[in-house]
């Protein structure tokens, strides 16, 4: 069905089923006039929507694509908390979801090539998935916060290492919209927790993200950069994330890189010990101050490309940024956005 929106933005939902069935989708925003830029599809990260880049704020990152002649595909993966709920891994999404919605979106626009822009636990499945040589036609891809090699802050790796395993034993997943009537002792100790231990500001979701996604007081943004509605807005924007993932993440922490959970013919052991099997061009982006993923983790990143091609990419730190306020900040269409366009408009 398709629905125009009151800044005549142009949306449907497109289905697709990934390459081992499981039942995902993509919403295709366009602009009141017929798009002139090519795909573009946004890939958000754990335990969030595809709505992640839609952030009540002046202008969002879709709008500001769409009404400059994009074809803004939004895809919700098997991390989408619109989804069914699964213990999900990075290797499932690399192998099964971004392929098959690169290739859905291709079919629906006719296109023969297509641009990304991936954040986050989609960035990191979505390079598993290009360097692997499993998306040949996404020519350019811009990837915030974290992509091949995850460096996280002492703490993290600590919660990682020793706190993970043991709530691992109580819950299958985490839920940072837990209160102090969830249904289980381990919900509501680890919202106690997160409670007693924050005290940056009075959303109890924005404190447990906090808690289990980083470092930081907050973890994923700078109050500072966001405006009180979107605050009051991620409330209600994450949901359940498995352990499953936090158990590979750990992994790729230890191990400095990425490391697939099931390796195979189509995704090796070690992705990142030969060279990227896509000639795609990969701008790096990522926040000053992001205590979640750290700062060197796509400087990393954009080392090991650059080895192998020296000079076609690009790496942006930015400053005054943390992690997901880069997407949804108040300034953010004016200090994030043209950049984000500027790689894009490089490659057409």
């Amino acid at each position: 069905m398709e629905v125009i929106s009151d800044t005549s933005l142009r949306e449907r939902v497109v289905p697709f089923t990934a390459g081992d069935g499981f039942a995902c989708n993509l919403v295709n925003v366009r602009g009141a006039a017929p798009p002139t830029k090519g795909p573009v599809l946004l890939v958000h990260g754990a335990g969030v929507r595809a709505d992640i880049f839609r952030a009540p704020v002046q202008t969002d990152l879709v709008t500001y694509l769409a009404t400059r002649g994009y074809d803004v595909w939004l895809e919700n993966w098997r991390a989408s908390i619109d989804l069914t709920p699964n213990e999900w891994t990075l290797d499932q999404a690399a192998r099964y979801d971004h392929p098959k919605a690169v290739e859905t979106v291709l079919e629906e626009t006719g296109a023969d090539t297509m641009q990304a822009i991936i954040h986050c636990q989609g960035s990191t499945s979505f390079m598993l998935s290009a360097v692997a040589g499993l998306l040949p036609r996404v020519r350019t891809v811009v990837s915030n916060a974290v992509s091949l090699h995850p460096v996280v802050p002492a703490w993290s790796r600590f919660k990682l290492g020793y706190v993970v395993p043991a709530v691992g034993r109580a819950t299958r997943f985490l839920n940072p919209q837990w209160d102090g009537e969830a249904s289980s002792w381990i919900a509501r100790f680890l919202y106690r927790f997160a409670e007693l231990t924050h005290r940056e500001c009075d959303n109890s979701v924005c404190k447990q993200v906090s808690f289990y996604y980083g470092s930081g007081f907050p973890a994923l943004w700078r109050h500072e950069n966001l405006n009180d509605e979107t605050h009051e807005w991620l409330r209600k924007e994450f949901a359940l994330v498995p352990i499953s993932f936090y158990r590979q993440i750990a992994r790729g922490v230890r191990a400095g890189r990425l490391l697939p959970e099931e390796p195979g013919p189509d995704l090796p052991e070690d992705v990142a010990a030969r060279p990227p099997q896509t000639d795609a061009r990969f701008a790096f982006f990522a926040g000053e101050f992001n205590q979640c993923f750290l700062p060197e983790s796509q400087v990393r990143t954009h080392d090991f490309f650059e080895r192998h091609a020296s000079g076609r990419h690009s790496l942006h730190v930015l400053p005054g940024y943390s992690h997901l306020d880069v997407f949804m900040g108040r300034r953010a269409a004016a200090d994030v956005f043209p950049l984000i366009e500027a790689e894009l408009t490089l490659a057409t």
